[in-house]
């Protein structure tokens, strides 16, 4: 009886030692087959050229240098190879002049592991002209990897530098950007990165167990044609440069009919080159600290008070409750008593009856207080709001701020507070909590200029394909129809009149319509019994100064709007610049 239950323990174990075996061998040989296929096939991501950027007429913006790149065989940081892999990094650094030999070191370490079986860069670029000569020298070692690389590089160092941005090394760990080292941080080549870089190709090869590549299997070459052509005109923009040496602000010159921009600045620029290779500790800290923040990118990126610019659509709104018309007149003594507070008009003296045309043109802040009063800060922010602010422009640059249109539900959403009137009258002149872009001023003139509210664009074309427009018609109420000439007859008379807040401060070759706008960036005491001149405050309480125009007055094409970061006044400080910035446009043939 035992003997019986040995012999069924015994082949029982057998027959499951030859069905196992059966499995192994026959069932599953495709399965281990395969697994020892992938063994010795690899594959390596190759890189696409990123996309060229243009201008309009064809001027590079963004190019590829060509150079090399250095790597070092893996695994040379154990200890009985660490002699080696000093010696190679010492090799390299005396070869090629600027490196530093602790940097290197450090690259390699950090990326050096047993799990790593691929070459390890250590130098991400070195020129062609500084390879040439050290080559054949350095490619003696097979321990060595010199490579084909390429590096983004900007022919026009600080110009445009805001709109065009800058490459630098990623931190993907991940992905495209993980294969190729760098991607957009900044401008349109962080906003059109995925365009711009392409698409991975892929070389899948053989290799030995030692690792040694044996043939090339199959390859798939990366994705090309991603050339971005861009609106701006490039003599345009540094003309740009010298108007505005020496002095803080934003400029946005845009077409009016499709929102292509020929032109648009934040001053001061800074190098982008800089950032491809790497900005140095003392770089970023004297980018990040200087206050004339040359790192911000004004245009999109900083919020002001848009101050008087936006009396025009401020006075629409009026118009449409209908309980105020064009020819309703208000007195303007210089003051405007409410409460006990004393709302000043810029102009002491006052400007003594004053309509509509005449508010605008002169830019009395007494009609605005008086005929806010009335209409009450729910028609006027409506109306701001379906006019383009409080709300992005939709322009191809990253991280566009939104701004701020205050009234009831938005203090109560945000403070938790009852809306004063006296906000309202502050709103109507663009101060208080009002914030905007200089973009969305340049939006809204072109909105008051044509009736159409365009989607400002910097691209005009990727991969041979042009980007389309995004325009929004039938803005304009029946009353806005019947009004916005004479609120356009206003913003002729501020830059023609000489009553008008521009006019004397400007030298143009053609006719234009504009309006002025002083952004207090401080308050002013009540206990000031006259308001304050703006040469006798310290620069950086100073008011900042706008001037947004378009042009020609008859036939709108273009808007052209400055801020300048405390410039005073708007027509003083921001009417040269505006008119040197039209005399380039006629040199140019635009106008």
């Amino acid at each position: 009886m035992k003997l019986h239950f040995l012999l069924v323990i015994f082949f029982t174990v057998w027959i499951m030692l030859i069905g196992r075996v059966y499995l192994i061998s026959i069932q599953s040989n495709d399965t281990y087959a395969e697994l020892a296929q992938r063994n010795t096939i690899k594959s390596e991501p190759l890189v696409p050229i990123r996309g060229i950027i243009y201008d309009r007429n064809g001027i590079p913006l963004a190019v590829n240098r060509l150079g090399f790149k250095i790597s070092l065989k893996p695994h040379l940081s154990y200890k009985d190879r660490r002699d080696k892999l000093e010696f190679y990094i010492d090799f390299i650094v005396s070869s090629i002049a600027g490196l530093n030999k602790e940097e290197l070191l450090k690259a390699y370490l950090k990326e050096d592991s047993p799990y790593n079986h691929d070459f390890v860069d250590i130098v991400q670029f070195v020129s062609y002209e500084s390879m040439l000569s050290q080559f054949t020298k350095l490619s003696q070692y097979e321990d060595i990897n010199i490579a084909p690389t390429t590096l983004r590089h900007y022919p026009f160092e600080k110009t445009a530098s805001h709109i065009i941005g800058y490459m630098a090394k990623t931190n993907a760990t991940s992905g495209i950007e993980k294969a190729i080292g760098f991607e957009g941080r900044a401008g349109i080549e962080k906003y059109y990165n995925k365009e711009l870089q392409g698409a991975l190709g892929e070389r899948v090869f053989q290799v030995t167990a030692k690792n040694e590549e044996i043939a090339e299997i199959s390859r798939t070459e990366p994705g090309s044609n991603q050339d971005m052509v861009l609106s701006i005109d490039i003599n345009l923009q540094k003309h740009l440069d010298l108007l505005f040496e020496g002095v803080e602000g934003a400029a946005i010159i845009m077409d009016v009919n499709d929102g292509s921009l020929l032109a648009a600045g934040s001053f001061p620029e800074y190098d982008i080159n800089k950032f491809v290779t790497g900005i140095t500790p003392n770089e970023w800290e004297e980018l990040t600290k200087d206050l004339k923040h040359p790192f911000l990118n004004k245009i999109t990126n900083s919020l002001y008070p848009p101050g008087s610019v936006i009396k025009q659509t401020v006075a629409l709104s009026f118009l449409e409750t209908e309980l105020i018309n064009q020819n309703s007149s208000f007195s303007c003594t210089g003051s405007h008593i409410f409460g006990d507070r004393n709302f000043r008009c810029w102009k002491n003296t006052g400007h003594g009856m004053v309509d509509l045309r005449k508010a605008i043109a002169e830019s009395c802040d007494s009609y605005f207080y008086k005929g806010s009063q009335i209409v009450g800060i729910d028609k006027i922010s409506k109306k701001l709001i379906d006019f383009g602010f409080g709300q992005k422009t939709g322009v191809d640059l990253p991280n566009e701020f939104v701004g701020i249109v205050p009234n009831k539900e938005w203090k109560m959403q945000k403070q938790g507070q009852n809306w004063y009137v006296g906000e309202t009258l502050i709103t109507s002149i663009g101060q208080g909590s009002f914030l905007a872009t200089p973009m969305q001023i340049a939006r809204n003139t072109a909105l008051l200029a044509t009736g159409r509210l365009v989607e400002p664009r910097f691209a005009s074309s990727i991969g041979g394909k042009p980007i389309g427009t995004v325009i929004k018609d039938d803005l304009f109420s029946q009353s806005d129809i019947a009004n916005i000439d004479t609120v356009r007859r206003a913003m002729y008379d501020v830059t023609n009149s000489p009553s008008g807040t521009a006019a004397r401060y400007l030298n143009t070759p053609i006719t234009i319509a504009g309006k002025t706008g002083t952004a207090q960036v401080v308050g002013i005491s009540q206990e000031e019994k006259s308001r304050m001149k703006e040469t006798e405050m310290e620069y950086y309480k100073r008011s900042h100064a706008y001037l947004t125009t378009y042009a020609p007055y008859k036939n709108p094409k273009y808007v052209v709007t400055v801020l300048v970061e405390h410039g005073g006044h708007g027509g003083a400080a921001a009417g040269p610049i505006i008119s040197g910035i039209y005399h380039k446009m006629v040199e140019l043939g635009y106008l």
